[in-house]
């Protein structure tokens, strides 16, 4: 079952920010826009950058990184991370661009320093909005790793599995029956929620019910 859709992608957190690595979240995303059929879209991310990985960095090449990261989390697809050991740098920002986290145990998220501070990149703006930002001062003022189990209570890890193949059989199995191009419209849902006034919200809303029982009257997936 693991990467039954062959839409699978590993990244070093250990590595830079680099072209290489844009162009593999680039090209994941293009073979899951061509993609028939049913498929989980796996990203393994493990490993955090020492205290040299910025060096070099320019600000154009992190713009494209944050796009390509952005293209991910809008995918028209289920997306899962499966994380081990530590993760930081591009690891945790793949990571936080999916919409399910499994990880093994001893798993920890960290937000790598530059400079005596943290890197002020889109991981912030992402664990903010997920986790909040009281809970993740520490990590961000004094770069204190996030344990797994402290990460599954702030719900930025989803499952703590020892088995993290059996894990993403069961996610690929739940999300098999899903209608293609639905999850973008959920996700967009759920995030405008936290933003739009009721009366604004309605609208989207019930155009995507429209759609919904459109399908179920034509039969269509």
């Amino acid at each position: 079952m693991n990467g039954e859709s062959g839409l699978v992608l590993r990244i070093d957190g250990a590595g830079p920010i680099t072209a290489e690595a844009t162009a593999a979240v680039t090209d994941l995303c293009d073979r899951a826009d061509d993609h028939e059929g049913p498929g989980l879209v796996e990203v393994h991310v493990s490993g955090a950058p020492g205290a040299a990985w910025p060096d070099g960095l320019a600000v154009g090449l992190v713009g494209k990184w944050e796009r390509a990261l952005r293209r991910l989390e809008r995918l028209d697809r289920v997306t899962v991370a499966v994380a081990s050991g530590d993760c930081g740098g591009t690891a945790l920002d793949a990571l936080l661009a999916t919409d399910f986290r499994v990880a093994a145990p001893g798993t920890r998220l960290l937000v790598p320093p530059v400079g005596g501070a943290a890197w002020p990149g889109m991981a912030l703006y992402r664990l903010a909005h997920q986790a909040g930002p009281a809970r993740i001062r520490r990590a961000v003022l004094l770069g204190a790793p996030i344990e797994a189990a402290e990460a599954h209570a702030m719900s930025l890890l989803d499952e703590l599995a020892a088995d993290p193949a059996a894990a993403l059989a069961e996610l690929a199995a739940a999300a098999r029956g899903i209608p293609g191009g639905e999850p973008a419209v959920r996700r967009r849902l759920v995030s405008d929620a936290l933003t739009t006034p009721f009366e604004e919200a309605l609208g989207a809303h019930l155009a995507a019910c429209d759609r919904a029982l459109r399908r179920r009257t034509e039969g269509t997936p």
